[in-house]
């Protein structure tokens, strides 16, 4: 079963259950998924469903951070919410030893140096890892090992 096929099927569950939070928050990914789709004129693989989740996950921390600032902890909550339950349809994200791992190899097999290199090792990096860790925290570590 697809990942898309997976939240659809989630959806119709939560419906029976009457669980909205979890409904709503289904529905809004399987639309953002139907836009991409109906705009590219073609059908979404796994990988590219999980990177609408992740820009999904990125958004709702964003808005935490505002509504944090704005003193709404009703909405901070909510999006919370949110995101721990995106969270149950992404792989497992990397730990810092596993990550680093990845980039010394990815920086190895690119043939990097220096910081000059370091568009050439996120993409192969975001190719190679995907959705696993943020772009944030590859590109934090890509800059420490370059620096190096």
């Amino acid at each position: 079963m697809t990942l898309k096929e997976r939240i659809k099927n989630d959806i119709k569950e939560a419906m029976r259950a009457k669980d909205t939070v979890r409904r709503d928050t289904l529905r809004n990914l399987s639309a953002a998924i139907k836009q991409i789709e109906v705009d590219e004129r073609r059908e979404l693989s796994d990988a590219d469903v999980e990177a609408i989740l992740m820009k999904y996950v990125k958004q709702r921390e964003d808005a935490i951070a505002q509504f944090k600032e704005a003193g709404r902890d009703d909405l901070v909550a909510k999006d919370e919410a949110e995101i721990a339950l995106v969270r149950t349809y992404l792989p497992e994200p990397m730990d810092d030893a596993e990550l680093e791992k990845s980039l010394q190899e990815i920086i190895a097999e690119v043939g990097a140096e220096s910081m000059k290199d370091m568009g050439k090792v996120m993409g192969k990096a975001k190719a190679v890892i995907g959705s696993r860790a943020d772009g944030g925290r590859i590109s934090q570590t890509v800059k420490r090992l370059l620096g190096q």
